[in-house]
């Protein structure tokens, strides 16, 4: 078996790696390199964003919220993780026709609100990417040892090598490439391990029900997962780059709407196979596992594909990253070459799997990430609005900051009580934070903008 698990491995970084090398344009420059500006069509943006926001964390998270908690809380998950996708067809093509030579969410930040706000937003995409990074190349070493024989390091040691070949060496058009692949192949995986994984479950009793969670609870748990993956995926820089990478608005568009659609369907049907394999009676293990729950006692070949299932969506979410991250550098380091993109990407690889061969548990890390993107997703955005000032965008990221530590400060009556609510001990994520951040950014930008003078566009630096 772990003969049989080397070599499935292997040969699908090697096919990755092979259509990310094949995907380089000679001589493009560095805009393309990290944009592939105005070249993909509706399918292939599809597609990529489909690939690019799934990862291993699909496996664990989606099972487990519907298993414990309920289809509700599920749907959303499901609109959570969608719901970027959303924005991006609605707000992409006005953030391209106000940017037009733009390349990311900082850039963005600076043509609507100057440099404070570009180093604040930027500095909160690389938390929130390194996390993300981390937190797959460690998910995959983690599955690769649950479901074989085989050191889980080598799987991390292969998926950083593979992808930096083909990213460091085609930039962001090898991602995309290797994206539509990907995508189809996680879903055609998806099917047959999530089929042949319900046919092994013991038959469900009549007495089976649904998670006994009352209303109210399960709808906390649906927003705060609404509000936390979205907020953070509008700060991923590899959906930003997207924005540019379109041949045009409308493409861009349709492509968002047909990645967001294909997410929920792909989440909806993840999480859905956690709900049966409860339903079931099935052990799911402690800490609970549902989707590897299905393959207790399945043939070996099952947990096989199970295992190439995990690399891919590993694969496409580390490369996107990885693109993600050299771009948003190039973006902030004014001359920075070509080469020098290339070896930050490679530079940056060595301590992301370094911590993720320790095996670390990242999701405080990962929830505080969040909670900052949520502080400022508001302000950001409302920079396409005409009425909205710098001054209304700081005290907006400001209030979101404050927004978040009062729940904990008025239940604990200490500002210290309210950062330790805001960092989630316990890795356990909570309503309060969320909604206190995204309401008091909202409020606090509109009201100080709508006490402002108008502005034109765009406002100097």
């Amino acid at each position: 078996m772990v003969y049989a698990t080397a070599a499935a491995l292997a040969v699908a970084l090697i096919l990755f790696t092979w259509l990310g090398m094949r995907a380089r344009v000679t001589d493009a420059g560095l805009d393309d390199y990290v944009t592939a500006r105005n070249s993909q069509g509706a399918q292939a943006l599809g597609l990529s964003f489909l690939a690019s926001g799934m990862g291993a964390w699909i496996l664990f998270a989606p099972p487990e919220v519907g298993a414990l908690v309920g289809p509700l809380a599920l749907a959303g998950y499901a609109i959570g993780a969608a719901l970027p996708f959303v924005v991006f067809a609605f707000c992409g093509p006005a953030i391209r026709r106000y940017l037009p030579a733009g390349r990311s969410i900082g850039e963005f930040a600076q043509a609507c609100y100057g440099t404070v706000m570009r180093r604040w937003v930027a500095l909160i995409s690389v938390l929130y990417m390194v996390c993300f990074l981390i937190a797959e190349l460690t998910a995959i070493g983690a599955i690769t040892g649950l479901l074989s024989g085989l050191d889980g390091s080598v799987a991390i040691l292969g998926v950083a090598i593979a992808t930096l070949v083909y990213t460091a060496w085609g930039g962001l058009r090898a991602s995309l490439v290797t994206d539509r692949w990907q995508a189809l192949l996680l879903i055609a995986l998806l099917a047959v391990v999530g089929i042949v994984g319900i046919q092994q479950l013991p038959a469900m009793s009549q007495t089976a029900a649904l998670p006994d969670i009352p209303t109210g609870s399960a709808l906390a748990v649906a927003l705060t997962l609404v509000i936390a993956v979205t907020a953070a995926n509008l700060f991923h820089q590899g959906y930003w780059q997207r924005v540019w990478s379109a041949r045009d608005g409308a493409e861009l568009g349709r492509g968002a709407l047909l990645g967001g659609l294909i997410t929920v369907l792909v989440v909806v049907v993840v999480g859905g196979l956690g709900i049966v394999a409860a339903m079931s009676g099935t052990d799911l293990g402690s800490p609970p596992i549902p989707f590897f729950a299905l393959l207790a006692g399945a043939p070996a070949w099952l947990s096989l594909l199970a295992l190439v299932l995990a690399l891919t969506l590993v694969a496409s979410s580390v490369d996107t990253l990885q693109n993600a991250l050299a771009s948003l550098a190039v973006t902030e380091k004014s001359g920075m070459s070509l080469t020098a993109a290339r070896w930050f990407i490679v530079i940056l690889m060595i301590p992301a799997v370094l911590i993720a061969l320790q095996g670390y548990s990242v999701l405080r890390l990962f929830l505080i990430a969040d909670l900052l993107c949520a502080t400022a997703v508001v302000p950001v955005l409302l920079g396409l609005w005409s009425a909205m000032t710098t001054r209304a965008a700081i005290a907006g990221a400001v209030a979101g900051i404050l927004g978040a530590i009062a729940p904990g400060w008025l239940a604990g009556g200490s500002v210290a009580a309210g950062v330790m609510a805001a960092s989630f001990p316990g890795g356990i994520p909570t309503l309060a934070p969320f909604a206190g951040a995204l309401v008091a950014s909202t409020l606090v930008s509109v009201m100080v903008a709508m006490l402002s003078r108008g502005r034109t566009w765009p406002p100097s630096a």
